[in-house]
């Protein structure tokens, strides 16, 4: 049995391909989360200001995105987006590459659609969530509102939010595994790779279960050490 296991994970370098392939998950998972998370910030506040039409806008959006599956949005962005990519990247000859890079590109925007629509939500949430009474205080010290927002306001919030937004991540990291269905090779389509060539299906599966509790355990972990150090000074109160 051991030997067996030596030979597909060492020999075969089926270790390597499945960290790789974690590597690939991290990567779209960070950059989805982080440009989610720069688009979702400037939406949340206007939506918190109630800005009239783009609330009503973003709104619609966090619903829209939030109802679907998360593979139906993939799937949308990619089979209704390919033809024209490849029309535009073979008029200028560079059809190849954009073969090569478009499934990347197309798995991080899905997954910055699919986290920026939570992360509007637990924004708003947080900024509402900030105590009155120091927005009050604020006035009273006659400070502008983009130095209360800035000083106070956006910083509180930050702190509110940190645990939602630690939820949030925990769901994209795993909603990278939706993006093997337009030929990405992250760690869920290596497992399948693996699984289909050597037949051994519970053993791949197995270990892509293991490393991706391990993504989520060291995310939970990082999270929980940034809520300590936030929460000085707050603490019994």
């Amino acid at each position: 049995m051991l030997s067996d296991l030596w030979v597909l994970m060492v020999e075969q370098s089926w270790a390597l391909a499945l960290l790789k392939g974690s590597v690939v998950t991290i990567v779209i998972g960070l950059t989805g989360m982080a440009l989610g998370f720069l688009v979702a910030t400037p939406l949340a506040i206007m939506r918190w200001r109630k800005v009239v039409f783009v609330s009503q806008l973003v709104d619609g959006y966090s619903v829209l995105v939030r109802g679907v599956p998360g593979l139906l949005v993939i799937y949308l962005l990619f089979f209704g987006s390919i033809e024209w990519v490849k029309e535009i990247t073979a008029a200028f000859g560079y059809q190849d590459s954009a073969d090569d890079a478009y499934p990347y590109i197309v798995g991080v925007i899905a997954i910055a659609v699919i986290s920026c629509a939570y992360s509007i939500e637990v924004i708003r949430g947080a900024l509402q969530a900030v105590p009155y009474g120091l927005l009050e205080a604020a006035q009273s010290l006659a400070l502008p509102r983009g130095v209360t927002f800035m000083r106070i306001t956006f910083p509180l919030a930050l702190r509110l939010a940190l645990g939602g937004i630690n939820n949030v991540w925990q769901m994209t990291i795993k909603d990278t595994s939706l993006v093997s269905v337009v030929g990405l090779q992250e760690l869920m389509r290596t497992a399948a790779i693996g699984a289909g060539i050597t037949r051994s299906p519970l053993l791949f599966y197995c270990i892509a279960a293991a490393l991706f509790f391990c993504m989520t355990a060291v995310s939970q972990t990082a999270f929980s050490s940034a809520e300590r150090a936030l929460d000085r000074g707050f603490r019994g109160r």
